[in-house]
């Protein structure tokens, strides 16, 4: 289903879409990197009632954050510890509390590209709607003051171009990498309240290596000298970029392409 053809009122629930008429001849859709499935798990009863989906690379900072949410959310269970949902395999880890998932996706384009498949049809079989998802990490930044939270509004790639490139059956096919704006104010504000530690709205660069595609001088091939990485960040500032880092264009193009709002 495309969401430009739903026709109900906005006030109404935005559900979560797949684009595959292929998953309909399924008599179980394995998500086999979380090891679960239609056919084996019941999934509206397991994740009907998720509302925010918090991603990140890695499985102890998400079980971290999930211990953390239940504090905030006053949910914590003192004989509880969170187990981890996809204890069935070693490929990711995901953890929930009341409304709030918390996904581990690795590092890297394809580790949570993988993911993020997985993710979107276990939404869309739990008959989620109104999502949010938001990936949170670690990112070298450009510009700012170490410490600096940086809110994506747009990634780029590593030529500053606002597009995700994929090649399907040997074709490359271009996506749009636009995050939703009114979710980018609304987490400025929040930060704003919370007046804890500097928070920007800004572009994201996207990068497929974290050595030679971020002008790293470390790695165990450099052909460049400090000048040429000095003047490729400053050309990236220039930019418009506020930071660097390695899912954003891929996580932006699949939220779009799901109607999830991310």
């Amino acid at each position: 289903m495309d969401p430009k053809d739903d026709k109900r009122p906005a006030s109404c629930s935005s559900p979560v879409f797949v684009h595959n008429p292929h998953l309909d001849a399924l008599k179980d859709d394995v998500l086999y990197h979380f090891s679960l499935g239609t056919g084996t798990h019941n999934l509206p009863a397991m994740f009907g009632d998720v509302k925010f989906v918090c991603v990140g690379g890695s499985p102890w900072r998400m079980k971290s954050f999930i211990e953390y949410i239940a504090a905030e959310l006053s949910m914590e269970d003192p004989k509880s510890d969170y187990p981890n949902i996809c204890a069935g395999t070693d490929r990711y880890a995901m953890y929930k509390v009341g409304p709030v998932l918390s996904v581990s996706h690795g590092m890297g384009i394809p580790s949570i590209a993988i993911m993020l498949h997985e993710l979107i049809k276990l939404l869309h079989h739990a008959h989620c709607t109104d999502v949010t998802v938001i990936r949170i990490g670690t990112s070298g930044g450009i510009g700012l003051e170490p410490g600096t939270v940086v809110v994506t509004k747009q990634s780029v790639d590593a030529t500053f171009l606002p597009k995700f490139e994929q090649v399907i059956l040997g074709k490359t096919v271009v996506r749009n990498t636009d995050l939703d704006q009114s979710l980018a104010e609304e987490l400025l504000q929040c930060s704003k309240e919370l007046n804890q530690f500097e928070t920007v709205i800004g572009n994201t660069m996207c990068t497929l290596d974290f050595y030679e595609g971020q002008a790293r001088l470390d790695g165990a091939f450099c052909s460049y000298t400090e000048k040429d990485k000095q003047d490729y960040l400053n050309k990236a500032n220039e930019a418009g970029v506020c930071n660097i880092e390695m899912e954003s264009s891929v996580f932006a193009a699949m939220c779009k392409l799901s109607g999830l709002r991310g």
